[in-house]
């Protein structure tokens, strides 16, 4: 009598073949399966199949209508993009694309021009587009033309601020001039004086300060070691194991110190 664990081996071998034979027909069905999906697929003509996913599409210059690539038609004053999206044409430059059917000539005005794109146009310097036509731009006294060629293409001569219509002289009060920046206040206040509503007034310094510009605060600092108190600056008196501070006008201790009760106390 042969051992069982002589037979295991043997058993799953047999056991094995089985279920390849078994297989083979059924790999066989899904392959004739796949090959009858193949050809069941038609590839009209001037179309190709797809390079990834399923079916197919058409040619470059064919346009899918109906199961049929049918070529692209160009209308007149159009030329073919040569791509396989879109409508398969573009108008020619001075042209624009109406309904998707035909290329109808872009209207230029009298003392208007084409557009760098060629698919709009743009009125002459000294002229402004209202509606479909260029009129003469009417400049206010005190204007020039700004070249622009959006609206409003004028801006006022220095001196005068402008309104939505006209422009207006820029009233400077005493000890300001112009700002030239062209962004702020119409004025600025000379050096030494800080804007207070519409005047300049002097700015007091104290001893051992100096004037300081800044939209905000009284318009001066104190110098480097001493502090302001009370609108003065008075002299910052270090104490032992201290030092000012970078910005010159408060004291910090040194390391291996720290600040407690107005003294720089050792760190335990």
């Amino acid at each position: 009598m042969i051992p069982a664990k002589w037979l295991k081996p043997y058993m799953y071998s047999k056991a094995t073949k089985v279920l390849m034979v078994c297989a083979i027909p059924l790999i066989s069905t899904i392959t004739s399966q796949a090959v009858a999906q193949i050809t069941k697929l038609q590839v009209p003509e001037n179309a190709h199949t797809k390079s990834y996913g399923n079916g197919w599409e058409c040619d470059i210059s064919f346009r899918d209508i109906d199961g049929k690539c049918v070529p692209v038609k160009v209308p007149e004053n159009a030329y073919a993009t040569m791509k396989s999206y879109g409508i398969g044409w573009e108008c020619h430059h001075g042209f624009k694309e109406r309904q998707n059917s035909f290329c109808e000539e872009i209207f230029i005005p009298k003392n208007g021009y084409l557009d760098s794109y060629g698919t709009g146009w743009r009125c002459a310097r000294g002229y402004e587009k209202i509606d479909k036509t260029c009129e003469p731009i009417v400049l206010p006294k005190h204007a020039f033309l700004s070249g622009d060629v959006y609206s409003p293409s004028w801006s006022c001569e220095r001196g005068f601020v402008k309104t939505p219509d006209n422009c207006v002289a820029i009233i400077v009060p005493k000890n300001a001039y112009l700002n030239s920046s062209g962004y702020g206040e119409p004025w600025v206040c000379e050096r030494g004086y800080l804007k207070n509503n519409d005047t300049c007034d002097l700015v007091d310094i104290p001893k051992n300060a100096y004037f300081d510009d800044a939209s905000y605060g009284p318009g001066w600092k104190c110098g480097r070691g001493f502090s302001e108190i009370d609108g003065a600056c008075t002299a910052i008196q270090l104490p032992k194991n201290a030092h000012l501070s970078r910005v010159g006008n408060r004291w910090e201790c040194n390391r291996n110190f720290e600040k407690s009760s107005g003294k720089c106390t050792l760190r335990n």
